[in-house]
């Protein structure tokens, strides 16, 4: 109950130096770093007759103390893609494990740190599965997405909550805030896709001014798909062979409801989400019997979440976040054997909630320089219907404590997060011990010259990740005694842009970092007494080395044409060295593979749009030994869209036509998980 008290004044810590700083009549000043972090999305435009131009979204990354890629607007839009997961795929450092088409689990991995060590954010909030600490990005659609941005390490900006500090790296969604144009008082989006594997995607958004300084918009989303597509593979015997990828349907309803408004010195943002599904999952695809093709595994998912935040400057110098947020997540998993005879009996349930406060400050002391003090305090449960299960509750309160000095053409930040964990659970001395962590972070960016837009940044960050509740209690597996999971980070990069005054060369803007990771006392499951009875261990060593390249362009090859280009790549050697003795000692970790990137291209013409996009993964290994028998072939991909908008009655129509996979290419991202070969989609959408 005191460490609980404790939290508590550190939560309204900053809310109390509001009210002190507010009396003090101290006038207001936004941060030089919180600008950064506010401006990820800069638009600009040469107006055409039908056109506008947008600026490709790095454009930013160049002001950014930490390294920043950026999905956003239109760009966002033309990518033949069906999920923030899919779009994820085409910033550089990532790896996307995608376990089967529409329908699979899709989960994000940065530089080869692991999937828990990415933290998600909806609208500044971050979200949460303290179960296994997997977000799935399969579930997060793009038709009411305004922006997607990575980052390596943490956002930039001392005004942030405690949570956006304590990941060792983290993707940002940002929802469409909602705009009026010609004094309209309400806009209207509804569009429905069709296509492949008997795709249903009906889409609807609806926005509304209340008043000048309140808007309302509500937006829901349905998705069906049967999941059956054809793949070759090789049989035992030698000879290649098609198949039908079966239970793979899914039935997805999403539905959001979003209230903003502005206030002097300000803004305030509240959304409820609700997500619900029932799918299939098709497994792997395994060559032999039994059950060869025949998996019937079931999941049924209810997710809820509500959220605010509050943000206000009280004159020139002092600056408050408030956010909060509650979420309940619930899940049933299916197996059962007389339609699977190599599945083991489940028919299993798991609830989850969350409650979450945050309260930030921050204080300009001189122009030069700023600091900020950000304490949260987040309550998780989970409870199943598993036979002994423990029923945890976790505690946790985070403190972040961070300064910026912002010169002219040099900044440096530096923080430090404490995290403390309490835990406790229905059964006696069942619970994990006590947490209390501090880890810091330092970032610094330079400019030299003032004419030329040449910056260099480097920063060092070291975090770890706790032990999600199926690591310390899952029945029979879980340990209680693990400790967490340590990365430590260092990155140091460069970016240059340049604008040309040719009609055909509009702007021009690379980015390059290098990095080294090391990741400590990876937890990973082990057999004890036989193969049914496992156990969480912390074991391992991992060191990712590598180099994250990008080359983005803008271009105006005449006055109705408009062309945007995007290039990534990235180098990573991600080395095992666990266990000196054993021959893969010095290995490179599983489906991490040395060479990845992507190309993107997309353009206007009159009311024409186009798209066209390639992704490349290089060779990668199935298992710990990089052998023959292990290895991954290289896959790659080309996706190409054409759209046309034209005006009828007052209102949009945009028609869309989509060919991904062109060239039928038979591959898979996670062994014995084919993907699709070549599929289409048509889409019409109508704006009012």
């Amino acid at each position: 109950m005191k460490r609980f008290c404790f939290y508590m004044l550190l939560a309204i810590a900053p809310c109390g130096a509001s009210g002190y700083i507010f009396a003090q009549n101290v006038a207001d000043t936004v941060f030089a770093a919180d600008e950064v972090a506010i401006g990820e999305v800069t638009i600009y435009g040469v107006r055409s007759k039908a056109t506008v131009r947008e600026t490709p979204p790095e454009q930013t990354a160049a002001r950014e103390v930490i390294p920043v890629q950026t999905l956003s607007g239109g760009e966002l839009q033309r990518l033949s893609v069906h999920s923030v997961a899919d779009a994820v795929r085409y910033f550089s450092g990532v790896q996307i494990k995608d376990y089967g088409g529409i329908g699979g689990l899709k989960t994000v991995n940065i530089r080869s740190m692991g999937s828990q060590h990415t933290g998600v954010f909806y609208d500044g909030i971050e979200l949460g599965n303290a179960q296994n600490g997997i977000i799935d990005m399969g579930r997060f659609s793009l038709e009411n997405m305004e922006s997607v941005s990575l980052y390596n390490g943490q956002k930039s900006a001392v005004l942030q909550p405690a949570k956006d500090f304590a990941s060792a790296g983290s993707v940002y969604m940002a929802a469409r805030t909602p705009e009026f144009a010609g004094g309209k008082k309400f806009n209207i989006k509804a569009g429905i896709k069709g296509g492949s594997f008997g795709t249903v995607n009906p889409a609807v958004l609806w926005e509304r001014r209340l008043s000048e300084r309140v808007a309302a918009s509500f937006g829901a989303e349905y998705m069906y798909t049967t999941g059956r597509y054809r793949f070759s593979y090789r049989k035992k015997n030698g000879y290649d062979t098609t198949e039908v990828r079966r239970n793979g349907d899914v039935r997805a309803l999403r539905m959001e409801q979003g209230l903003s408004g502005k206030i002097e010195g300000g803004e305030w943002k509240t959304r409820a989400y609700f997500y619900g599904s029932e799918r299939g999952y098709p497994g792997a695809a395994v060559r032999e019997e039994p059950g060869m093709f025949r998996h019937q595994d079931r999941q049924s998912d209810a997710s809820f979440f509500m959220q605010s935040s509050l943000k206000k400057r009280f004159g020139n110098r002092y600056s408050m976040l408030l956010s909060a947020k509650y979420a309940y997540d619930y899940l049933h998993y299916r197996s059962d054997p007389r339609l699977d005879v190599t599945a083991m009996y489940v028919d299993n349930r798991y609830r989850q909630q969350e409650a979450y406060f945050s309260s930030a400050g921050s204080i300009m002391l001189f122009d030069w320089w700023s600091a900020g003090l950000s304490a949260d305090l987040q309550y998780n449960t989970l409870s199943a219907d598993l036979a002994g299960f423990v029923y945890p509750q976790r505690y946790t309160g985070l403190t972040a404590a961070t300064t910026a000095l912002h010169l002219r053409r040099f900044r440096l930040q530096a923080s430090v997060l404490g995290t403390f964990v309490s835990e406790t659970t229905r059964t006696p001395d069942a619970a994990a011990g006590n947490r209390h962590k501090y880890t810091p972070a330092v970032a610094a960016w330079w400019r030299p010259w003032k004419e030329t837009d040449l910056n260099f940044r480097a920063f060092y960050k070291k975090i770890f990740r706790m032990p999600t509740m199926n690591d310390l209690y899952y029945t029979f597996i879980g340990n209680k005694d693990l400790n967490p999971e340590y990365t430590t980070q260092y990155n140091a990069g460069a970016t240059y842009a340049r604008e040309f005054g040719s009609r055909w060369a509009r702007r021009m803007e690379v980015q390059v970092d290098a990095y080294y990771n090391r990741v400590t006392g990876k937890i990973i499951a082990m057999p004890v007494s036989n193969q049914f009875r496992w156990t969480m261990l912390n074991l391992g060593l991992v060191e990712i080395r590598g180099v994250d390249a990008a080359l983005a362009n803008a271009w105006q090859p005449g006055t109705e044409w408009a062309l945007n280009t995007r290039i990534s790549y990235t180098f990573q050697r991600a080395q095992d060295f666990t266990a000196a003795a054993n021959s893969y000692h010095g290995d490179q970790i599983p489906y991490i593979p040395l060479h990845s990137g992507s190309l993107v291209a997309g353009g206007s013409f009159r009311r024409w749009g186009f798209n066209y996009s390639f992704i490349y993964t290089g060779e990668r290994w199935n298992a710990s030994a990089n052998i023959a028998e292990n290895r991954e072939q290289p896959w790659y991909t080309h996706d190409v869209s054409l759209s046309h908008t034209l005006t009828a009655r007052k209102k949009e129509i945009r028609l869309t036509a989509e060919v991904n996979n062109l060239l039928n290419r038979q591959y898979e991202v996670v062994q014995c998980y084919p993907m699709p070969g070549t599929n289409f989609y048509f889409k019409i959408t109508v704006n009012i």
